[in-house]
């Protein structure tokens, strides 16, 4: 049983290092938002991860969490936010749908956080009113993108054999 345990190749997932990578903000209606009587904004979030090896031989990736936050008041944007959050992970996992998973929903549930409170103080900084970012499931997320993957590789070569024929 030991040897058959041994064949079995390990997930490996160790945090080495979080950082901002790129922020910025932008106000472009300030000062006079800070007037405004019924000012009621309309907040956008978009999120996006992306990753790539630094060392393949011991696994080391950077994976980059992006956040946009956009506040619009009858359709002038009132302040824009972006954060590019990053960490450097090792990362090996027990088959490569297992790493995919873990670059791709694991490691930005890590990151999350700290760009959660970079957002916040980028905009508490601008003046405006302390903003949270509410919970993201990264794990639906990946599993939304895998298959809407899927589904645009059977729409583009419906006849086409699938990779593991």
């Amino acid at each position: 049983m030991a040897d058959t345990a041994a064949e079995i190749p390990k997930s490996i997932f160790h945090l080495h290092q979080v950082f901002v990578k790129d922020a910025s903000f932008e106000s472009p209606r300030s000062p006079d938002v800070f007037t405004w009587k019924d000012y009621r904004p309309e907040t956008e979030v978009d999120l996006k991860a992306q990753h790539h090896e630094i060392d393949a031989k011991e696994h080391i990736h950077e994976v980059i969490l992006k956040g946009t936050v956009t506040a619009r008041h009858e359709e002038q944007v009132v302040f824009l936010a972006e954060v590019q959050q990053a960490g450097v992970f090792t990362v090996q996992g027990s088959n490569p749908e297992m790493q995919e998973m873990m670059l791709e929903a694991a490691c930005p549930n890590v990151l999350f956080p700290f760009m959660r409170e970079t957002i916040a103080g980028l905009i508490s900084k601008g003046g405006f009113p302390q903003f949270l970012l509410g919970p993201v499931n990264f794990d639906a997320m990946y599993l939304q993108k895998k298959e809407q993957a899927a589904q645009a590789a059977k729409d583009n070569g419906a006849e086409a054999p699938a990779a593991n024929d």
